[in-house]
């Protein structure tokens, strides 16, 4: 018998089997072997050990679950529905269709409960580490008197993973990261079945994977379900393993369990015809007969084991809410300030004085726009406490170290220039730009601080899956991209992007953001800040000019707010309009200080994104129709320029670049005033 669990638990997690075949069913596609067979492993985490509140899914002393296995959605969502967290029969018929709040895959604000869209696989790992650690700087920045494990900010995150998760390289850079930070909130369940689209894992996968875990530094242990009397479903060996892995807090924690896919599924079990399609009707049919089901009725629910599990959560979560309400209540009478910083934080709010907190660029020489960005993050950090963030071992190069502050991380790991703790603001992700992106959608996701991370334009390659996730999710993820063309010079076209910020703008919902200058790239900061959306900072390696100012207050670099915007104009009505971004800028201004018998206009575009969604009378004042002789300036390829040029001419690259200085570059390829110059006379002729 059980130690764990009653008849009445054990009807729920046979009743959460064939709700899961029938839902796949019904929706004629889905992946339902390993939903199947991890009901046990969920429901023990949801009625057992997670803290969490059904009434109220966002408490903000909740622990964490990530399913990063994601396409084994129903594992979750059966217990969300068991559990009583806001999904109810008739979303499970509705799995996978249109409109339905019960995606194929998790998805972050679709569906209570759910706390990261995850379904590229091993990206919830990375997330769930990512969200660890923003809960030990949660617990340093807002409770600092309070031992970590004690604090009301510090919790678990409980990650659910399975083959194809660990076989991702974000994994690795991941999982090694947690083991330098010591991530001891962090239980990683395996889930180690074996079985891929592929059939059989040993064809492309034999890792020791408890040994190499142990290698970096994690707490390892195995549960197997496999047994030589057969399949076990050894409840009490798991949640004993889970147990000691809460017990570990100094170091994280990773279980691997032994299963078998879709088990007991008496002919689709341990294969692959059961990972990524229905069951089929005979094999659903006999499923229902060995778990003690009617096979001609569909989504048939336990009501009295739903009674009981519901019963259960609600119970849980009262013991829970009103011990950690009380801490929470002494909490805030003892730290006014604190508590303050927080309801200004989770009102998504910024300081009341930030704007008067950014430098003054208005009489600096020229100035690289990612040490600008350097000097802004450095003063913003004074008034923001929340704000904090790193790079992929570039932090001197990409201008994002805070300084004068501790670097994030237990003391132990600190070095001869880094000083580490806990309320540290200075994270070293190390050469780990896809972890990095993840990690810091993790940290945003859980909304009590303001993080950025940063590294070479050219590498945000590594990270566009992470990027792609913030986008679709809506997290105020900051991405500090540096060294954002051919300018990077000497490294030669392997360090010099040239597409990538077609590629970038090409995904919805996500800002890039290229400030021409200094006083560009302070407003680029704030509007960013202010937003609270996700978006890509791509700055210059080499000086640029600032000011680039025209005269009066149409070209004020606060405009950037804007998107786009009239930097210098003309008199009367423009002949042609030249429009730029970034340290191209200064060679549209170049262009019309030579040609003073041509009315120009100059539009400064730091953001299309941004621009597009002005309205239709702003954007014709900056661009009107009634002018079609355009050029477009910026050293990538021009693709995302078409829209604006009405059939003008783009100063562009259309090639990799190549070896030389950033200065000898630009000339070689034509992008300079001469270049803008001759595009502009071309534009006259037409």
């Amino acid at each position: 018998m059980s130690q764990v669990w009653g008849e009445l638990d054990k009807r729920a997690v046979r009743n959460a089997k064939v709700l899961t075949a029938d839902a796949v069913e019904q929706a004629g596609s889905g992946h339902p072997g390993s939903a199947i067979s991890l009901q046990p492993v969920t429901y023990l985490l949801y009625q057992q050990h997670l803290r969490f509140d059904p009434t109220d899914p966002n408490f903000l002393g909740r622990d964490r679950f990530v399913l990063s296995a994601g396409h084994a959605s129903l594992s979750q969502y059966l217990q969300l529905y068991f559990a009583g967290v806001g999904v109810e029969l008739s979303d499970l018929k509705a799995f996978r269709t249109f409109g339905a709040s019960l995606a194929g895959h998790p998805e972050l604000g679709r569906t209570p409960g759910i706390e990261v869209s995850t379904g590229p696989l091993g990206s919830g790992v990375s997330m769930g580490i990512g969200m660890a650690m923003a809960a030990r700087h949660d617990a340093a920045l807002y409770d600092p008197q309070t031992p970590i494990e004690e604090s009301i900010f510090n919790h678990r995150v409980y990650i659910l993973a399975g083959d194809g998760c660990l076989q991702e390289g974000v994994t690795a850079e991941a999982v090694s990261l947690a083991a330098v930070q010591q991530l001891g909130n962090v239980i990683l369940i395996y889930d180690e079945n074996k079985i891929s689209i592929d059939d059989d894992t040993d064809i492309s996968f034999n890792e020791d994977t408890l040994s190499k875990f142990a290698a970096m530094g994690w707490h390892t242990q195995g549960v197997t379900w496999v047994g030589q009397d057969g399949y076990t479903e050894d409840v009490d060996a798991l949640h004993e393993a889970i147990t000691a892995a809460e017990a570990e807090t100094d170091r994280p924690s990773i279980i691997a369990l032994r299963s078998i896919i879709a088990w007991p599924c008496p002919s689709k079990q341990n294969s692959a015809s059961s990972h990524g399609a229905a069951l089929g009707e005979s094999e659903t049919r006999a499923l229902k007969e060995i778990l003690g089901y009617d096979p001609d009725e569909t989504f048939h629910v336990d009501e009295e084991a739903l009674a009981h599990t519901r019963a259960n959560a609600a119970e849980r979560a009262r013991t829970f809410r009103s011990q950690w309400d009380n801490k929470y209540g002494a909490w805030r009478a003892a730290s006014p300030e604190r508590a303050a910083l927080l309801d200004r934080v989770l009102a998504g709010e910024l300081p009341e004085n930030i704007a008067s907190a950014l430098p003054d660029f208005s009489e600096s020489d020229s100035t690289a726009t990612r040490s600008a960005s350097g000097q802004v993050i450095n003063s913003l950090a004074d008034v923001m406490p929340e704000l904090w963030g790193g790079s992929a071992d570039l932090g001197d190069s990409n201008k994002t170290v805070i300084k004068k502050v501790d670097s994030f991380g237990p003391t132990d790991i600190a070095t001869a220039m880094w000083h580490t703790s806990l309320a540290g603001r200075n994270i070293h992700y190390g050469v780990r730009e896809h972890a990095m992106g993840n990690i810091m959608n993790g940290i945003a996701i859980d909304g009590l601080t303001s993080p950025f991370a940063g590294t070479f334009f050219v590498f945000a390659d590594y990270m566009r899956p992470a990027v792609r996730l913030a986008a679709l999710m809506d997290i105020p993820s900051t991405f500090v991209w540096t060294h954002d063309s051919i300018g990077v010079g000497e490294d030669g076209p392997t360090h010099q992007p040239v597409e990538h910020l077609a590629a970038y703008r090409a995904i919805p919902n996500l800002a890039i953001v290229r400030p021409s200058d200094a006083a560009e790239t302070a407003q680029a900061w704030l509007e960013i800040l202010r937003r609270r959306k996700p978006a890509g900072l791509i700055l210059t390696r080499q000086n640029v000019p600032n000011p680039q100012r025209g005269k009066g207050s149409l070209s004020t670099a606060e405009n950037l707010a804007r998107g786009g915007y009239i930097l210098s104009d003309c008199t009367g009505t423009p002949e042609v309009i030249i429009m730029a971004s970034g340290s191209e800028v200064q060679y549209a201004l170049g262009a019309q200080a030579q040609l003073p018998e041509v009315r120009i206009r100059v539009v400064s575009m730091p953001c299309m994104e941004w621009f597009d969604e002005q309205d239709v009378e702003y954007r014709e004042s900056v661009l009107p129709a009634c002018v079609t002789r355009r050029v477009s300036v910026e050293a990538g390829i021009a693709q995302p320029w078409y829209k604006y040029l009405a059939g003008g001419t783009p100063v562009a690259l259309t090639d990799f670049g190549t070896v030389g200085s950033g200065a000898e570059l630009f000339e070689h390829f034509g992008i300079t005033t001469a270049g803008v110059v001759a595009a502009v006379r071309s534009e006259l002729k037409r």
